[in-house]
Parts: C-alpha cells; sequence; structure tokens
C-alpha cells in the first residue's frame, strides 16, 4: 500500500489523520484525500475540548497499532481536524500492513 497517508521517519513513521470529533464511537472510518494528501480518516467519539480529541486519538492509534500510549506523539495539527501522529518503533512495512489489514475487514 503506497501512500502520502504513512511516511518513514527516524525512528518509525508518521500516520496523516483527519479527525472526526464527536461521533458516536471511535473507529477508523475511510481515507479523506488521496495521494501525498491521503489522510486516514478517525471518527473520534470524544469532543475537542481540552485536548480530549487528541487524548483519544492517541489511545486508538496506540491500541491499532499495538504500541504503547507513549510511543505516539501528535507533532502537527493540535487545534485541526488535519493531524500528524509519530508512531516511534514502528516500521513502514509493518504499518503499512496493518493498515492493508485494516481495508480488508471493510
Amino acid at each position: 500500500m503506497k501512500n502520502g497517508m504513512l511516511r518513514p521517519v527516524a525512528g518509525g513513521v508518521t500516520l496523516a489523520v483527519r479527525a472526526q470529533p464527536g461521533a458516536k464511537k471511535t473507529a477508523i472510518t475511510g481515507v479523506y484525500g488521496e495521494g501525498d494528501s491521503a489522510q486516514l480518516k478517525i471518527a473520534v467519539q470524544a469532543p475537542p475540548l481540552e485536548g480530549r480529541a487528541n487524548a483519544a486519538l492517541i489511545a486508538f492509534l496506540a491500541e491499532t497499532f499495538g504500541l504503547p500510549k507513549n510511543a505516539i506523539e501528535l507533532v502537527n495539527g493540535e487545534l485541526s481536524r488535519s493531524k500528524v501522529f509519530r508512531l516511534r518503533g514502528v516500521p513502514i512495512e509493518a504499518a503499512e500492513a496493518r493498515l492493508a489489514q485494516w481495508t480488508q475487514h471493510r
């Protein structure tokens, strides 16, 4: 799966996310955009207040990728729906495989 959502960085990958706060449940809902500007669309149950949606996204990504929460870092977009997270300790191949598994289960 070659896309712009995942990019290799030193010690892991970055993942571009499009957050949809205030949803009924937290879940991956699709892909927003295409090519290099593609973002993984994630509905977030938490409201966008006092960083709650960002914390919920970090917890969801940690669970999805099998990482501790402290291995997920919000690097861009704290107050925006478009965000970039760094996933430390995840090789690009493993992250791509995990996203490919998700797309097969839809």
